[in-house]
C-alpha cells in the first residue's frame, strides 16, 4: 500500500495526516494547552488519608490534589483498608486514570501500566505480584485457539528474567515476531528509565509522560506498509530520530525532513480536507451525497442519490450510490474520528444480494481503520448499526465550539417567531406593571419586520394596552435576543 505520514508541528499544536493512495485518510490534532495527563506516572506524596471514604488525597504537583480510592491500589488483599496501606507524607508511585475535571482533581492508581503498540506492560512495582510473568490477552481476541497461540508466541519472546506482566492488545494478532520484540524492548526500556528517575527525584515529580502525538504516531500508526514519514520541523525531526533510534529503529530510514517551498500539508491539500470534514454534507463523485450528524449519544449518516440518475434503472442507481457511500463513509469515520454508536441509513434496496454487497464493501473499507469497529447487518427498518472505538476526541470537538447564535442547536428562530414572542411578552408585562411606555430593543431583522409586515399587529397591540410602543434596533444583538424596556 502506498502510505505516507505527514507531521506538521508548531509550538501551539501538532497535526498528523495519514495519506493512502494520494488521499487523506486520517487526521489527528493535539494542541499544547489541551493535552491531558492520563497515563502520566508521578512520584507523589500522600497529603491526607480519609478512612471514612477509603480514599486519599495525593499531591502530584498540580494546582489541585489528586484522588485515589483503595480499589485503585495494587494489593493482594481486596479487603485491606486504606489507612493500613498509606500514611500522610508517604511517597508513592502513581499513574493518572482520569484528568482533572472542574473542581475535581485527577484520579490515580498504583496499578501501573505502560502501553505500547501491540502490548501493555505491567511493571513488577505496579502489577499484582501474583501476576508477575503473567501474559493476558485482550477479550476482543475471543477465539480460544488464537488466544493460546498468541500467548505461546509471547512466552517465547519474553526474557527469562522478566518479572512484569504483559497484556496482549488486539493489534498483536497481525504483528510479526519482530514487531512484538520491538514493542517489548520499548516498554522494558521505558520502565527502566522510570525506575532510574525514582532514585533521584523528590516527590511530587513527574517521572513519565505519555508520548506526544508525533511519537504516538510512530508507535501506533507507522508500519511496514508506510513508505515515508515527513516532518516539517527540523528540531522535532531530530527528536523523532532519537526516539526512533531508541525504541523502533526499523522506522529510522523512513523519517525525512520536509524542506520544500510549499507547506507540507499543501502537498496533499490537507487543510481543504479538514474544512470539508467539519461540514455536514459530503458529496460523492457520482452526484450523490452523505449527510453526517454528530450528537452526544450517536452519529447518524444519511445516504442520498442527489443528482445521480444511473445508467439503467432505479435499482442500479441506488445500488451504485450505496456502494460509493460505503467507501466514502468509512473514510469519513477516520477523518472525523467519529466513535461510539453510528447509524447508517443507506438508500432502500430491494435485493438482498445488493444489501450483502454493500455490507461487504463497508467492512472491506473499515479494515484499514486503526480503531476497532463492529458492523451489524441491515435492521428491519433498513438501517445499518455499527460501533467504532473512541480513541480520542473527534475532529469537530477539538477544532470547533457551539455556535454563539444557535448555541449548538443548528437552527435559530425566525424573525417572525421572535416578533410574536415579543408581542406576547408585552401583554404579560402590561398585566403586571403600569409603565408609561414600552421600548422593544431587538436585532435589526426583527425591528424591520415590526416596521413592515407586522406593523399592523404592533399598532393593534398599542391601542389595546393604550400605551406607546417604541422600537430600537441593536446591531450587536443576535436574532433571538431582545429586551423590553419599561419606562
Amino acid at each position: 500500500m502506498n502510505e505516507e505520514i505527514l507531521i506538521n508541528i508548531t509550538p501551539q499544536e501538532t497535526r498528523v495526516a495519514l495519506i493512502q493512495h494520494g488521499a487523506v485518510q486520517e487526521l489527528q490534532i493535539e494542541r499544547t494547552r489541551q493535552r491531558g495527563i492520563v497515563g502520566n506516572i508521578y512520584l507523589a506524596k500522600v497529603a491526607r488519608v480519609l478512612p471514612g471514604m477509603q480514599s486519599a488525597f495525593i499531591e502530584i504537583g498540580l494546582e489541585r490534589t489528586a484522588f485515589m480510592h483503595v480499589a485503585d491500589m495494587a494489593q493482594n488483599n481486596p479487603q485491606a483498608q486504606i489507612e493500613k496501606l498509606l500514611f500522610e507524607g508517604q511517597n508513592v508511585l502513581v499513574q493518572v486514570l482520569k484528568d482533572p475535571l472542574g473542581t475535581k482533581g485527577a484520579r490515580l492508581t498504583t496499578q501501573l501500566s505502560i502501553a505500547g503498540r501491540n502490548l501493555v506492560y505491567l511493571p513488577p512495582a505496579g502489577s499484582d505480584p501474583a501476576s508477575e510473568k503473567y501474559i493476558g490477552v485482550s477479550q476482543r481476541i475471543d477465539q480460544p485457539e488464537e488466544r493460546e497461540a498468541i500467548k505461546a508466541r509471547l512466552a517465547g519472546l519474553m526474557p527469562t528474567d522478566e518479572q512484569g506482566g504483559i497484556i496482549v492488545r488486539t493489534s498483536a494478532q497481525d504483528a510479526s515476531d519482530t514487531e512484538l520484540k520491538h514493542d517489548l524492548h520499548y516498554l522494558r526500556t521505558t520502565w527502566e528509565k522510570i525506575r532510574e528517575a525514582v532514585n533521584h527525584s523528590a516527590a511530587p515529580s513527574l517521572l513519565y509522560q505519555d508520548l506526544s502525538l508525533a511519537e504516538r504516531v510512530l508507535r501506533d500508526v507507522a508500519s511496514e506498509t508506510t513508505s515515508q514519514i515527513r516532518v516539517d520541523s527540523a528540531e522535532n525531526f531530530e527528536k523523532l530520530k532519537g526516539f526512533a533510534a531508541l525504541y523502533m529503529p526499523n522506522l529510522l530510514n523512513k523519517l525525512t525532513l520536509h524542506r520544500g517551498e510549499r507547506a507540507l500539508f499543501d502537498l496533499f491539500d490537507v487543510d481543504t480536507e479538514i474544512n470539508k470534514a467539519l461540514g455536514r454534507r459530503v458529496d460523492l463523485k457520482s452526484g450523490g451525497y452523505l449527510m453526517i450528524d454528530q450528537t452526544e449519544s450517536m452519529t447518524t449518516i444519511d445516504v442520498n442519490t442527489g443528482s445521480y440518475v444511473g445508467a439503467r434503472n432505479l435499482d442500479d442507481t441506488v445500488y451504485k450510490t450505496n456502494l460509493e457511500a460505503a467507501h466514502a463513509l468509512a473514510r469519513q469515520l477516520r477523518l472525523r474520528n467519529l466513535g461510539g454508536i453510528i447509524i447508517i441509513d443507506f438508500i432502500d434496496m430491494i435485493g438482498k444480494d445488493h444489501q450483502e454487497f454493500v455490507l461487504n464493501e463497508l467492512n472491506r473499507n473499515l479494515e484499514r481503520d486503526h480503531a476497532r469497529t463492529s458492523v451489524s447487518g441491515f435492521s428491519s427498518l433498513g438501517l445499518v448499526e455499527m460501533t467504532r472505538k473512541r480513541t480520542r476526541e473527534s475532529l469537530a470537538h477539538i477544532t470547533c465550539e457551539p455556535c454563539a447564535t444557535c448555541q449548538g442547536k443548528g437552527e435559530i428562530k425566525t424573525p417572525q417567531t421572535i416578533c410574536y414572542e415579543i408581542l406576547r411578552e408585552i401583554v404579560r408585562e402590561h398585566r403586571q406593571f403600569n409603565p408609561r411606555e414600552f421600548r422593544i430593543v431587538a436585532a435589526p431583522d426583527v425591528i424591520d419586520l415590526f416596521l413592515e409586515e407586522e406593523n399592523q399587529f404592533l399598532a393593534q397591540l398599542g391601542d389595546f394596552i393604550n400605551k406607546p410602543i417604541k422600537l430600537q434596533a441593536e446591531g450587536s444583538f443576535r436574532q433571538e435576543q431582545y429586551d423590553i424596556v419599561l419606562s
